[in-house]
């Protein structure tokens, strides 16, 4: 278990010590999407759907999953975080929604759990604002694509 970090010696979870880490600039994007029927694709493009916003609602829950990130994963630290960014595009030929999340502090941890935090809840609101019409939506993907700053530098998926 030694390469794990979120357990000591023993093999008990334990929050990591960051406290001796250097304050970098941390940037983590993640994205996922969520797959759907083409009606419930049209009226989330429309804008028309009875709840209202689907997509401005789901861009607050992310944002908000983002700062919440600690309350949710046990070991995670609370961070300050400095900028949230999530952007959703319509797939047409998917009938899919697809989300990313930036997220940004000056800190001594990365913001990896943050991003794919706020990625997933924003699909799931996606999933809560149009279940009556859908049940049977797939979100999927969910993925880290880049995160730089820290003693590991810059990462970047290839896709």
């Amino acid at each position: 278990m030694a390469d794990l970090t979120h357990f000591n010696q023993a093999g008990e979870a334990h929050m990591v010590d960051v406290g001796s880490k250097s304050v970098t600039k941390r940037i983590a994007v993640a994205e996922g999407k969520i797959m759907m029927l083409e009606n419930t694709f049209e009226l989330i493009k429309q804008g028309n759907h009875k709840k209202g916003d689907v997509l401005g609602i789901a861009r607050i829950a992310a944002i908000m999953a983002a700062k919440k990130t600690a309350d949710l994963i046990p070991l995670c630290h609370p961070l300050a975080l400095t900028k949230v960014t999530v952007d959703f595009q319509l797939l047409e030929r998917e009938t899919a929604v697809q989300c990313r999340a930036q997220v940004e502090l000056s800190g001594q941890t990365g913001v990896e759990m943050e991003a794919l935090t706020s990625v997933q809840v924003g699909l799931l609101t996606i999933y809560d604002m149009c279940k009556a019409v859908d049940r049977g939506m797939v979100i999927t993907d969910v993925r880290l694509l880049e995160k730089a700053g820290g003693k590991s530098g810059h990462w970047v998926r290839e896709l």
